[in-house]
C-alpha cells in the first residue's frame, strides 16, 4: 500500500490560492478580455443555480441564462473551470461546474462584467 503524499497545499479551505512568487500574479487575470469580446456583457443577467440531482449526491452550480453563440459558451465555461479550478461542462446553454461555490463563481463573472442572481437554496 502506497504512502499518502504529506506535502504542503498551496491552496487554502475555499481551493484559492495562497502565495505565489510571481509579482505580477493576478487571480482573474486573462477573464477581462471575455467582456471585451462581447458587447452586451455586462447586460446580460446570469442565474446561478445549485443541484444536486442525478449526481450521486454531489453538488453542481448551473448557470443559465447566456445569450451567445456555442463557442463563447464554451469559451466562458473554459475561464470560469480555470480560474476556479474545477471541473464542469458547457451543454445546451448552461454552464454546469462542480461544487458548491456559488459565491466565488457570482464573484468572478461579475468581475468579467456580468449581473448575477442567486437562484434556489
Amino acid at each position: 500500500m502506497a504512502k499518502k503524499n504529506k506535502h504542503f497545499s498551496a491552496k487554502n479551505d475555499e481551493g484559492g490560492m495562497v502565495y505565489s512568487t510571481n509579482p505580477n500574479f493576478s487571480a482573474f487575470a486573462g477573464l477581462a478580455d471575455l467582456l471585451d469580446d462581447k458587447e452586451d456583457g455586462g447586460k446580460q443577467t446570469l442565474e446561478v443555480h445549485l443541484e444536486k440531482k442525478h449526481r450521486g449526491g454531489k453538488a453542481a452550480m448551473i448557470v443559465k441564462g447566456f445569450s451567445g453563440s456555442d463557442e463563447e459558451l464554451n469559451d466562458l465555461a473554459k475561464k470560469l473551470k480555470t480560474s476556479m479550478g474545477v471541473g464542469g461542462s458547457a451543454k445546451d446553454g448552461e454552464i454546469i461546474i462542480q461544487g458548491d461555490r456559488r459565491e466565488k463563481l457570482m464573484e468572478i463573472l461579475e468581475k468579467i462584467g456580468y449581473k448575477t442572481k442567486r437562484v434556489g437554496g
